[in-house]
C-alpha cells in the first residue's frame, strides 16, 4: 500500500516531519514490531539496526609491575531495545552507523588500561572473568549515554610481549605438570608393557595349547590311517586263518574219518583175531590145568600105594636096628608104649615126609625122583 512502512524485526523505523506533541516528545517517531503509514512529501522515514555486532580491542597495557601486556578482547554490543536507548543511538548514529563498533572498541580499550594498571600479572591470569566484569561494569554508564548494551566482554589472548614473564610463572606448574605427565605416563607405559607381555604370555600360552591340540589331532589322525592301512592285511590274515582253521577241521575229520576206516579194516580184526587166541589160549591152559591136576591126583594115589606097601618093610627095618641097640626103657609098661607110639608117629611123619618130596618130583619138569628107600644101614635112622 501507497506510504506503509514495515520495519524488520531487528530495525527500529525512525519517522519525522510531523511534529510531536508534547515538551518531552521526541523530534521523530520510533515504530518497532509493526507497520505506520509515512505520508510522502510530509514525513520521512528511516531504519536504525537492532542487531548485534562485534568490536575487537588490542591494546599493550601496563600492568601494577609496570610490565607489558598485549590484551586482546571481544565485545558484542547493540542498540538497547527500548525507545530511550534507540533514540540516543539514532541522535548519535544514524548518519553512520559502522562508528558504533570504532566507539564500543575506543570506549572499552581505555576502561581495558586503566583497570589492568591496578592489578598484577598473576592476578590478571588467573582472575580474567573478575577483570571482564570489572570492564563492563566501568563502560555501562557511558555505553547507556549512547544507547549501547554489552551483551559480553570476552578476553581472547594475553601476552607478555617475550618478556617471559608469563612462561617463568608457568613454570612451576608446567614442570609439576610435565613431572605429573611423565609419572602418568610411565604408568601408562608400564600397564601397557604388563598388559603386553600378558597378552604375549596369553598368545604363547594359547599357541602352545593349540600346538599341543594340532599334535594330539595329527596323532589321532596317524593312528586313524595305520589302523586303515592295517585293516587290508589284518582282514587277510583273519581270512587266511579261517580258511586255515577250515582247512584243519576238515583234516582233522578226514583223520578221524581215516582213524575209522582204519579201525573198522584193520583194528577190529586184529583184535577179533587177538581174543580168538587169548580165548584159545585160556582154553588150552585150562586144559593143561585140568590134565596137570588129574596127573598129579593119579601120582599122588599111586605114591601112597607105593609108600604103604613099602612102609612095613621101613617098619621092620627100624625093628631090626634096634634090636642091637642098648636102650633103657624108662616107667615101666608106660615108657614102652610110649616108645612105640613114638616110633609109629615117626613112620607117620616119614610117610607124609615122602609124599611130599614125591608130589613136588612129580611136579617138577624134570620129572619124579625115585623114592629113597630107607634100610637098616641109614645112620640117620640108628
Amino acid at each position: 500500500m501507497l506510504g506503509y512502512r514495515v520495519p524488520a524485526p531487528n530495525q527500529a523505523l525512525l519517522v519525522s516531519g510531523k511534529r510531536q506533541r508534547g515538551t518531552d516528545a521526541l523530534q521523530f517517531k520510533i515504530v518497532t514490531g509493526h507497520g505506520v503509514f509515512v505520508v510522502p512529501i510530509f514525513s520521512r522515514a528511516s531504519t536504525l539496526t537492532l542487531a548485534m555486532q562485534e568490536a575487537e580491542v588490542v591494546e599493550d597495557c601496563f600492568t601494577q609491575q609496570g610490565l607489558t601486556l598485549g590484551v586482546q578482547a571481544v565485545i558484542a554490543f547493540k542498540v538497547g531495545d527500548d525507545h530511550e536507548s534507540i533514540a540516543a543511538a539514532a541522535r548519535r548514529f544514524q548518519g553512520d552507523q559502522s562508528q558504533m563498533a570504532t566507539l564500543v572498541g575506543r570506549i572499552f580499550s581505555g576502561h581495558l588500561r586503566s583497570i589492568i594498571g591496578s592489578m598484577t600479572v598473576e592476578a590478571i591470569i588467573r582472575e580474567q572473568q573478575t577483570l571482564g566484569e570489572a570492564i563492563l561494569d566501568a563502560s555501562k554508564t557511558e555505553m547507556g549515554r549512547i544507547g549501547l548494551s554489552v551483551d559480553s566482554l570476552q578476553i581472547s589472548s594475553i601476552d607478555d610481549k617475550g618478556a617471559g614473564y608469563i612462561k617463568a610463572l608457568a613454570a612451576p606448574h608446567q614442570a609439576a605438570v610435565n613431572q605429573a605427565a611423565n609419572i602418568a605416563q610411565a604408568r601408562a607405559d608400564q600397564a601397557s608393557a604388563m598388559a603386553r607381555q600378558e597378552s604375549d604370555r596369553n598368545q604363547a600360552e594359547y599357541a602352545r595349547q593349540t600346538a599341543v591340540a594340532r599334535a594330539e589331532f595329527q596323532a589321532q589322525i596317524d593312528a586313524a590311517q595305520q589302523k586303515a592301512q592295517q585293516a587290508g592285511p589284518l582282514a587277510a590274515a583273519q581270512s587266511q586263518q579261517a580258511v586255515l582253521a577250515e582247512r584243519a577241521l576238515v583234516a582233522q575229520k578226514n583223520a578221524e574219518l581215516r582213524e575209522a576206516e582204519l579201525i573198522a579194516e584193520v583194528a577190529k580184526p586184529a583184535q577179533a583175531e587177538a581174543d580168538r587166541i587169548t580165548t584159545l589160549a585160556k582154553a588150552q591152559a585150562e586144559a593143561t590145568r585140568l590134565s596137570s591136576s588129574a596127573s598129579a591126583a593119579e601120582g599122588r594115589i599111586a605114591l601112597d600105594q607105593r609108600v604103604i606097601e613099602q612102609l612095613p618093610d621101613m617098619l621092620r627095618a627100624v625093628a631090626e636096628g634096634l634090636q642091637g641097640a642098648n636102650l633103657t626103657v624108662l616107667n615101666g609098661a608106660e615108657g614102652l608104649s610110649g616108645l612105640t607110639a613114638s616110633l609109629a608117629g615117626q613112620g607117620l611123619a616119614l610117610l607124609d615126609a615122602v609124599r611130599g618130596g614125591l608130589a613136588h618130583t612129580v611136579e617138577t619138569p624134570a620129572g619124579p625122583a625115585a623114592p629113597k628107600s630107607l634100610g637098616a644101614s641109614d645112620p640117620a635112622r640108628r
